[in-house]
């Protein structure tokens, strides 16, 4: 097949995902073009099945605001027709779901259907689209587009309750590619950050207040009074400063690093021992399954999809969004004795395994085939 894929080509979740899924289908021999405004970030390599269309915005001074919507319809176009692309598969609601549609009924005046699939990841529907602003927008544009799917069932769930579709929504859960997140022998690094062998903890984000990084630094600061203990922040954004200057009130400050946006995720993963998600919302948690596939057990709030992927008491624990105290109670709890916490390892390796790229990415593939046969059927 030749696909287009539309995406934020940024560290965030639904970036990720599509990228990762664009070059596992392109190393399944599809022909995948990504159309977005840079290189996404994890677009790392070459392949012959590979290809890049950036999207340039005018700079015209009439606008206030640069219309990417409608250089992102045209670029599908052009792209589309000179590509001979015979599937778009658009991921975040807004604007990618209705640069499409637009892109779509022109395309028709040039007696070309193309079909569209709309992946939701979460916040575009759990805050952006919820705003009046965008709402029908957003509506519209999953009820037109040819097939959805949603990355949990919780995720879903809450499309249908807030929004008022008519369109079927087929759940594919999020995946982790085994062969890069797994654990690597990195234990002169391990030594450099915890030379007398602490408990290493870590948290990942783009430290918007949804992710609630103050409470990883006070979940911290309770357990390290009873575990020796390192806490690495990982990634960057606005509650950064905050952050660090909760650390110097508690005065934890030396026992705490950020390191900042990292590439290599996956090696900081392999020396942690415990990996702390308690956000405010999460339509899935790819994170904590990368920290999974590290042999490295997660303590989550049990919001969103999180209980989808988190296993109370087996791959970790789950609180309630804000209990602090109990989120470091379990965290004591697995770090305090050897033999339990590589108990809790081995299981969120073992869970981590059931979202094996390989295992979900002929579900997409399915899906892309199904729905190319009732486009063919319109037509």
């Amino acid at each position: 097949m030749k696909i287009g894929i539309v995406c934020y080509p940024t560290f965030g979740g639904s970036g990720v995902v599509a990228t990762e899924l664009g070059k596992a289908l392109a190393d399944n021999g599809h022909q995948i073009h990504f159309i977005t405004y840079s290189q996404p970030a994890r677009l790392d390599f070459f392949s012959e099945n590979l290809f890049y269309h950036e999207v340039s915005v005018s700079k015209y001074p009439l606008f206030d605001y640069p219309p990417y919507e409608l250089a992102l319809a045209s670029k599908l176009v052009d792209v589309v027709r000179f590509e001979k692309l015979e599937l778009l598969h658009v991921h975040y609601a807004i604007p990618h779901a209705s640069a499409a549609f637009m892109a779509k009924q022109i395309l028709a005046t040039y007696g070309i259907h193309i079909p569209v699939v709309t992946t939701l990841h979460g916040t575009d529907i759990t805050l952006v689209g919820k705003d009046l602003t965008y709402k029908p927008v957003v509506t519209f544009s999953i009820n037109q587009s040819d097939g959805v799917t949603a990355v949990s069932q919780n995720l879903k769930d809450d499309t249908y309750k807030h929004f008022d579709i008519t369109n079927d929504i087929r759940v594919i859960p999020n995946f982790i590619d085994l062969n890069r997140f797994s654990l690597k022998a990195k234990d002169h690094f391990k030594k450099a950050i915890a030379p007398n062998n602490e408990r290493i903890i870590i948290h990942t984000s783009n430290f918007r207040k949804v992710k609630r990084t103050l409470d990883v630094i006070r979940i911290f600061e309770k357990v390290q009074k009873a575990v020796p203990s390192k806490l690495l922040m990982v990634g960057d954004g606005p509650d950064r400063v905050y952050s660090e200057q909760l650390c110097r009130d508690l005065d934890i400050s030396e026992n705490v690093r950020f390191l900042g946006k990292q590439d290599a995720v996956e090696e900081i993963l392999s020396v942690s021992d415990l990996f702390i998600m308690p956000s405010e919302s999460e339509s899935f948690g790819l994170a904590a399954l990368e920290a999974m596939a590290c042999k490295v057990p997660v303590i989550t709030s049990n919001a969103g999809g999180l209980p989808e992927l988190n296993l109370d008491g087996v791959t970790g624990f789950m609180d309630n969004v804000g209990d602090i105290d109990s989120m470091a109670e379990h965290s004591i709890y697995i770090l305090q004795d050897e033999d339990r916490l590589t108990t809790f390892k081995n299981n969120a390796l073992a869970r981590a395994r059931q979202f094996d790229l390989s295992l979900i990415l002929p579900l997409y593939e399915d899906f892309y085939k199904e729905v190319l046969d009732k486009s063919m059927v319109k037509d």
